[in-house]
């Protein structure tokens, strides 16, 4: 077995929110984790927090629905982990302790009420998770609060957390764009000096919208929240773009649900108000978040360390692949053809995308022969696989497009065009052109690679078979495939 791929196991986590009461499910397979199932209700239980001191009746009795339902569901499926936790609106009401004590009571569910720093803390661990080489500020905006936590380089302080949600913010003199500015101004202007940062890391459904909608206006080819990046003043315009207009205009927005719809143009204004007090350059979207960093923090103290793009692809790929020790072996065996490579993101992070390329590069073996590289292109660019960013997940279905004898014009040309570099395409099909030589003259069976090597030296590509392997492994379909390689390269091609 793959050591990077392990026997699938389950793990649920429910989010009782200002908002929205959701549960996700996710099955493990090493540090590789998929989501199976995810449902939620906007019950609003913050709604009535700022007048009242307590929670929304009517959110009271729409979550205790729900999480009798979701009790049910867990009842069923009984995964190794399962994780209950509530945020600012029962954290702060008055009949929070008695809201999670009706819960247990209704459902055996033990509810964890998450302080403002716990709950900073989750979001920055679920950004990580989702992308280990994030850094500057993690911003997670939910239905009554904003927690701010600093990630990456040299981050090793609390967060915070802020009335800044949609629901601490309402007006009982309506929506005024203007006033709501100076609010949300003087609420961020303790966070100024300590969170300041060149990028923010944005969590939670209102700036997910914002990206969505985005992507709708500037065309963009690839429709993925998760690490979608812009720069602050394009975040700036489609803030204001939202804030500016009628609750019918937002009504009909491509994506955007109707109670989405009502909370947007704070989520709006707020991302403003982050630009202006915090000096951002760029904003990325991280689709994961608290939920993620619950479980993740328990994955650390479980598993074995893994990069999740390689842990991703690993999984994924053994789902299909032939023989578990291959994709590593590929791997080695291409090492000279991978440092011959022009640089597409930098050396370091070349190396980890021709890795996780190699995991899957036996993704297509029970697929259709007629429909293969399409479903495996389609398949890598939209997979859910965490730590990489747009332009990377095209180099994967890229390289991909390759390995199963795709030409150079693949099925998203404009995905293509928009995000990778000449260089970056140059070296994805390169690599795919490698993998499938080494796939096809093994028979992808790692211990005929072992006794051929491939080289890359003085202008050559140089194919060789150990002592007794030339007829095996030598043949016609093997110098075809050595030959549409050297082509790529540029090289001479010895066998």
């Amino acid at each position: 077995m793959n050591a990077l791929y392990a026997t699938p196991r389950e793990a649920a986590v429910i989010d009782i929110g200002s908002n929205s009461v959701r549960m996700v499910l996710y099955r493990l397979e090493g540090r590789a984790i998929w989501t199976v199932f995810n449902e939620k209700v906007q019950a609003g239980l913050g709604r009535d927090l700022p007048v009242t001191g307590r929670l929304s009746p009517t959110g009271v009795e729409l979550a205790m629905t729900t999480l009798r339902r979701f009790a049910a569901v867990l009842e069923g499926v009984r995964p190794a982990y399962t994780f209950v936790a509530a945020t600012a609106a029962v954290r702060e009401a008055a009949d929070g302790p008695e809201f999670c004590d009706r819960v247990a009571a209704a459902t055996g569910l033990r509810v964890r009420v998450l302080t403002g720093e716990e709950e900073a803390k989750y979001a920055a661990l679920g950004v990580l998770a989702g992308e280990p080489r994030s850094n500057g500020v993690a911003a997670d905006m939910g239905g009554s609060s904003l927690e701010l936590i600093k990630v990456g380089e040299g981050a090793s302080s609390p967060g915070i957390t802020l009335p800044l949600g949609p629901f601490s913010l309402a007006d009982p003199k309506g929506f005024d764009a203007a006033r709501l500015r100076d609010t949300i101004a003087e609420r961020l202007r303790p966070a100024a000096k300590r969170f300041s940062a060149d990028e923010l890391h944005a969590v939670g459904g209102g700036w997910r919208s914002l990206a969505q909608l985005h992507m709708e206006m500037s065309d963009y080819p690839l429709r993925i929240v998760h690490q979608y990046a812009m720069s602050a003043e394009d975040a700036r315009g489609v803030a204001r773009l939202v804030a500016q207009q009628s609750k019918a205009s937002l009504d009909r927005l491509p994506g955007i649900s109707k109670r989405r719809a009502e909370t947007l143009p704070y989520a709006a204004l707020v991302l403003e108000g982050l630009i202006d007090t915090l000096g951002l350059k760029t904003l990325t979207f991280s689709a994961w978040g608290l939920r993620e960093g619950l479980l993740y923090e328990t994955l650390d103290q479980d598993e074995a360390p893994a990069d999740p793009l390689i842990a991703g692809a690993a999984a994924l790929g053994a789902r299909q692949g032939i023989s578990p020790a291959m994709p590593a072996a590929l791997n080695a065996w291409l090492t000279d053809v991978i440092a011959a490579l022009p640089v597409a993101f930098g050396r370091e992070r070349d190396a980890v995308l021709a890795a996780a390329a190699c995991r899957l590069a036996d993704l297509g073996a029970r697929l259709h022969p007629d429909h293969r590289l399409e479903l495996v292109f389609d398949q890598v660019l939209r997979a859910p696989i965490p730590g990489q960013t747009h332009p990377e997940r095209v180099w994967l279905a890229c390289a991909l497009n390759g390995r199963y004898g795709g030409g150079a014009s693949t099925p998203a040309p404009a995905a293509v065009t928009r995000l990778l570099s000449d260089d970056a395409r140059f070296s994805a099909r390169a690599l795919g052109l490698a993998m499938r030589l080494g796939c096809d003259l093994s028979g992808r069976s790692p211990q005929l690679l072992a006794n051929a090597s491939v080289t890359v030296k003085n202008g050559a590509l140089k194919l060789t078979a150990s002592p007794g392997y030339a007829d095996v492994l030598l043949g016609e379909q093997t110098r075809r495939r050595a030959k549409a390689l050297a082509e790529a390269l540029g090289l001479k091609l010895e066998i």
